[in-house]
């Protein structure tokens, strides 16, 4: 684990602590998906963000005008506080681990669905609906296409993969034929 997911975790665990004291964990998570999809997806923005010619005044004020009255200002004070820090390059890990911490604070789990065709938005929430009944958390699903699972599917949660395609089924027979 790299230092910078170290620190982003202390950052996302205050940030969380703060949001469940004012009852807004969810609206946070939203508000800071926005800001850490926005710096990553403005290659300006990033490299404003990252100059150290620039003071971190002139970074938190053009921040703060850009984002005021569309996030809350827990949200404000956090960013403010990682561009005082020079830490703000990892606002997207921070975002990435308190989405996390509110996901097991809210009995909720992120998956990965791999498969070798697209599937509706219907049939990713059966897929989310039984893997949620089999762990006993919500699942909020993304799917990637995967065309070298040649069919089947593939479910990540955290660390575990539960590998129900065809390619999978073809290793797992090669392995027992060569046993």
């Amino acid at each position: 684990m790299s230092r910078d997911t170290v620190v982003a975790k202390r950052y996302a665990k205050a940030l969380f602590e703060l949001a469940q004291q004012n009852n807004a964990v969810a609206a946070v998570e939203s508000e800071l998906g926005l800001v850490a999809q926005a710096i990553a997806g403005d290659e300006q923005v990033s490299k404003f963000l990252g100059t150290p010619n620039i003071s971190s005044d002139a970074k938190s004020e053009l921040l703060k005008t850009a984002l005021n009255g569309h996030v809350s200002e827990d949200v404000l004070r956090s960013i403010d506080l990682l561009i005082s820090r020079g830490r703000i390059g990892i606002i997207s890990e921070v975002y990435e681990a308190y989405k996390k911490i509110a996901g097991e604070a809210l009995g909720q789990a992120d998956a990965t669905v791999y498969t070798a065709q697209k599937l509706s938005e219907e049939e990713l929430a059966k897929v989310a609906a039984q893997f949620g009944a089999l762990i006993g958390k919500k699942i909020r699903a993304t799917q990637i296409e995967a065309p070298a699972l040649l069919g089947g599917i593939q479910v990540r949660i955290g660390d575990r993969l539960y590998d129900g395609s065809l390619s999978g089924k073809l290793e797992r027979l090669e392995k027992s034929l060569k046993a």
